[in-house]
């Protein structure tokens, strides 16, 4: 494969990367016999199945794309050989030779989302993008959205809180912590977080706040299955009373929900 070749693929790969975009790339490693691409073929695949490159068409192809999907929900490699010789046998292709094809998952790094960028929301913010998270901070005041409010983060999304999931991307590696100012901004936030894919969102307060907060979305037609989906009041208890000890508690829950759902995916 030359390198004109592999420069569409390395480059949707950094496109991905600083999107952070999961996807997976496929490098043909080892071949024999006749066959449609050699050693060092490179193919970049989206999780919806969309590619850039191509390790050799047709059937054979399509297999590899759907290992690469699978690949990237469990974030496990894969070495998969291709036989290309009789269709009857169920080959995929009759070029009449072998590939080899090493399918490796190119994950981002979790995203975490902190709605709410007060003395607590910033604290968390920094704290999280020096564990090495991609890092939102959204408000609706631009006081406390900011490059220089907050240096160094990923995104900073000034909007209403009810808008949030349609200005930033929301997938199941996805982390939401509300360190909000009360309860007229969770009323309006959290129908349309529990409808995301987030693989946790939580909410800070006391438990009375919260017992209020639960009744008030419950009285606005929140089922069961959303409010469940809510963890509050966020963070574990370490006795936590400044705004960097508070950050602290609530990554740190964020960090074992993480882990424990990685252990259970690759059980």
């Amino acid at each position: 494969m030359s390198m004109d070749d592999m420069r569409p693929v390395y480059a949707a790969l950094a496109v991905a990367s600083a999107d952070g975009i999961d996807c997976a790339l496929a490098t043909v490693i080892r071949t024999s016999g006749s066959v449609p691409r050699q050693t060092g073929s490179k193919m970049l695949i989206h999780a919806d199945g969309s590619i850039v490159g191509t390790v050799g068409g047709g059937a054979m192809e399509s297999l590899v794309v759907r290992e690469a999907i699978a690949c990237i929900v469990d974030g496990e490699t894969r070495m998969r050989t291709y036989n290309l010789n009789d269709l009857a046998a169920g080959d995929p292709g009759i070029c009449g030779g072998t590939l080899d094809v090493f399918i490796e998952p190119v994950l981002s790094a979790p995203t975490l989302i902190v709605v709410g960028g007060g003395h607590v929301g910033r604290a968390l913010a920094l704290l999280a993008k020096a564990l090495d998270y991609r890092v939102i901070l959204s408000d609706d005041r631009a006081d406390y959205c900011s490059l220089e409010y907050a240096p160094g983060l990923d995104g900073y999304v000034l909007c209403a809180p009810a808008d949030l999931p349609s200005r930033t991307r929301i997938d199941r590696r996805t982390y939401i912590a509300c360190v909000t100012r009360g309860l007229p901004v969770d009323l309006k936030l959290m129908p349309a977080l529990v409808e995301s894919d987030a693989a946790y969102i939580g909410l800070i307060g006391s438990r009375r706040r919260w017992a209020l907060t639960e009744k008030a979305l419950r009285d606005a037609g929140m089922t069961d299955a959303g409010i469940v989906r809510i963890t509050a009041p966020i963070g574990i208890a370490i006795g936590a009373e400044t705004p960097q000890e508070i950050a602290v508690s609530i990554l740190a829950q964020i960090i074992a929900v993480r882990r424990a759902g990685a252990q259970k995916m690759n059980s």
